[in-house]
């Protein structure tokens, strides 16, 4: 187990799914943990219960508030930002506005809270954005926006890297392929299509993705940044 006794963390989308055994896991590790939600006030009150951490709604649709809210907190050695939304379908149909909601979620939003909790992090400190396989390979059709959010992310993780690289802070991505969560459940309509395109045919679990996030967070991890974690059963081999 890695030991964050002492450190402070932030988890930007947490209430649920990875975000919550992100939350789990650091909580169980030691951290201080605060984490934000969106729509999921019940589950989030009830994981602050369960892990002792702190539970703040915020839109990370709004820059805003997002920028409000890092500043808030304070000097935080971990910044993890979990919070994406998917929007796949016909581009030639998808909603204008819900493009940009994604964008604004899925890479405004990582951007300016890894450049405001650099303002006050600690030397060494840690930040790491949960991206997607689909930023390497996107294998089926309506997919696009998405992908481009989090092709995104690569781009951010390698500039950032070099940006706070001479402070010992570090900037990495966790790029997930199919997880067992509310979004995309092991069971659910596409779940036998997606294992179709991994080398290891099953869905990878929360705390998977978790225990990856942990060990970029922890100490053996302090020369890795600017770089990209696939975690992903084979999906993008």
């Amino acid at each position: 187990m890695t030991d964050f006794t002492g450190k402070k963390a932030l988890v930007i989308g947490g209430s649920r799914g990875i975000g919550a055994a992100i939350v789990r896991r650091f909580a169980k590790d030691g951290a201080a943990v605060t984490f934000t939600y969106a729509g999921s006030h019940d589950a989030a009150q009830a994981l602050a219960t369960e892990t002792g951490s702190t539970a703040v709604r915020s839109d990370a649709s709004d820059r805003d508030a997002t920028i409000a809210l890092v500043a808030g907190q304070g000097p935080i050695d971990i910044l993890v930002v979990n919070a994406g939304v998917a929007v796949i379908g016909d581009a030639l149909t998808h909603d204008a506005d819900a493009i940009d909601r994604m964008i604004d979620i899925n890479v405004r939003t990582p951007y300016h809270a890894a450049v405001e909790s650099a303002r006050q992090m600690p030397d060494g400190g840690r930040i790491i954005v949960i991206g997607s396989v689909n930023g390497d390979r996107m294998p089926f059709a309506g997919g696009a926006g998405y992908a481009l959010t989090k092709s995104a992310l690569q781009g951010l993780a390698r500039g950032l890297a070099r940006d706070f690289g001479p402070r010992g802070i570090t900037v990495n991505i966790v790029q997930p392929g199919p997880t067992d969560t509310d979004m995309n459940p092991a069971d659910g309509d596409f779940a036998d299509a997606m294992r179709g395109f991994m080398a290891i045919p099953r869905y990878a679990t929360s705390d998977e993705i978790a225990g990856l996030t942990a060990y970029l967070a922890g100490p053996e991890a302090g020369i890795i940044t600017g770089a990209m974690h696939t975690i992903d059963g084979g999906f993008g081999a």
